[in-house]
């Protein structure tokens, strides 16, 4: 069995090299196909104490969707960089703790294939059952020859479980955690997504999210997102965050935070600007002209930094008082819900 490199891995093994001793890095797990190993790394900066606050990155979930990942893989870019002059930065990485894992599922990625090499849809590979209006795209057992394939979801794929230990290693010890899973292709517009995906329930942080919004609303009056409950758009099983959301919620019901995001990067726009990208394997996912594929590179730059800056000064969204969580459950029901 033997090693295997495409781009999107060379390039994350290039910016660990330039990380140095700033980063803790450690394959998580290797992935067999055919003859080859895929590695899967997680990247971890800042502080290692457990009471301190998390900010995580995921990317490539579908490898389709590559442009996940390489957005992350930019940022990383410019953080490794940072790291060398930025004392803000670094005082920032004393009191919090940020996690990178850029490529979730590197064989996807190799092969352009929304599934993994098993044929599986990773984010409806969890026992997460959809209720309401299932379709085909909400998750299937019919074959992996088909799209959205979820596979033994009693027995979950390597990558999901990956992510799952990360997660639950990394975020649900601390007091105040939020991960962002970068995908692409529904829409024209980026939409910023939170719980749930399965169904049209509000989940148990509305208020606090309604809070964060708002905090981005003033501050980013003219910011490019619509942010919502995934299952505004559609519902689907299986799906990973709200697996690990809901596990959360079970073990750690006080006292803690736990916020998953996904930014669903609209791809339509970049079709709309040039339909021929519909005939191309990954046109209809990803950005195929350079200048485009760096404007995406530039644009979540502010979302991540307010995220992590959020993370650091919680006062005005994470910590309601019993009067101000009440209002704001109520204003979020009746925003999102009604």
């Amino acid at each position: 069995m033997t090693g295997f490199k495409f781009p999107e891995l060379e390039q994350l093994e290039r910016i660990i090299e330039r990380f140095g001793s700033n980063a803790r890095t450690q394959v998580i797990e290797q992935i067999q196909y055919k003859d080859h190993e895929f590695p899967i790394h997680c990247i971890t900066l800042g502080s290692t104490q457990p009471d301190v606050p998390v900010m995580a990155f995921f990317g490539g979930v579908h490898g389709l969707e590559k442009i996940g990942s390489e957005v992350i893989l930019s940022y990383m870019e410019t953080i490794s960089q940072l790291l060398d002059w930025d004392e803000e930065f670094l005082t920032r990485l004393e009191k919090s703790r940020l996690v990178f894992v850029p490529l979730v599922n590197p064989v996807g990625i190799y092969l352009g294939t929304r599934c993994n090499g098993n044929g599986v849809d990773l984010m409806r590979n969890s026992p997460v059952e959809g209720v309401g209006a299932i379709r085909l795209y909400s998750g299937q057992h019919i074959t992996p020859r088909l799209p959205w394939y979820r596979g033994d979801v009693l027995n979950m794929e390597k990558e999901a479980l990956a992510l799952c230990r990360v997660v639950d290693q990394q975020l649900f010890n601390s007091p105040l955690s939020i991960a962002l899973d970068l995908h692409s292709g529904f829409g024209i517009k980026d939409r910023l997504w939170f719980p749930y995906a399965s169904r049209k329930t509000p989940f148990a942080f509305i208020a606090e999210t309604l809070a964060l919004k708002e905090l981005f609303d003033r501050c980013y009056q003219h910011h490019i997102y619509k942010i919502e409950p995934m299952c505004q758009e559609y519902v689907i099983s299986g799906d990973l965050w709200d697996y690990l959301f809901d596990d959360f919620i079970q073990r750690f019901s006080v006292g803690r935070l736990f916020l998953p995001l996904t930014l669903e990067m609209g791809s339509w726009l970049w079709l709309r600007k040039n339909p021929t990208h519909l005939f191309s394997r990954h046109g209809l996912f990803h950005p195929l002209l350079p200048h485009r594929q760096q404007r995406v590179f530039r644009r979540h730059f502010m979302l991540f930094d307010f995220l992590h800056r959020s993370l650091l000064y919680p006062d005005n969204w994470a910590h309601l008082d019993p009067q101000q969580k009440a209002g704001y459950t109520k204003k979020a029901q009746d925003f999102w819900y009604e």
